[in-house]
């Protein structure tokens, strides 16, 4: 295999698995929406004690805080799913940047998730550190909270 068809398909490995978890986050966040909000649902009975309508208000301000995370993740996976991943040479949106012996995609913000057995960590393009090294490449240098480092590597 060429060299550039292995870091194609390392590229679309960390971008796989970035997009499994953040598919992964989004279904927990949903499951544990629908669990409070299923919680809060009173039965057909017209009488409810105190402690009964107080646990169902609970709930459902739970489930109402569990939705602000259901939207986030969904923002995030249609951000992913709208990233041109292909190869590049530029640090820009849907790039994998080594630096300072780490490994980012530049995409959203995200876990350390490993591929192939080494770290990765998804930034946003919101982030401080993307924004002192957009548009660099490979070689380039960049400072960030006062510190210098070298662009090891852009795919």
């Amino acid at each position: 295999m060429t060299v550039t068809k292995e870091r194609a398909a390392l590229k679309q490995a960390v971008c796989s698995r970035l997009m499994s978890l953040e598919a992964e986050e989004l279904a927990a966040a949903i499951a544990h929406y629908e669990a409070f909000l299923r919680d809060s649902q009173l039965d057909d009975r017209e009488g409810h004690d105190k402690d009964e309508l107080a646990v169902s208000r609970e709930n459902q301000d739970l489930a109402a805080a569990f939705d602000h995370p259901v939207q986030a993740h969904h923002a995030k996976v249609d951000v992913i799913e709208n990233l041109d991943f292909s190869l590049t040479d530029e640090v820009q949106p849907g790039a994998v940047v080594f630096f300072n012996k780490r490994r980012f995609v530049v995409a959203v913000s995200t876990t350390r998730f490993k591929v192939e057995g080494e770290t990765y960590m998804g930034i946003s393009t919101q982030s401080p550190i993307y924004k002192a090294m957009a548009g660099l490449q490979a070689g380039d240098v960049f400072t960030h909270n006062g510190q210098d480092f070298e662009i090891e590597d852009v795919l």
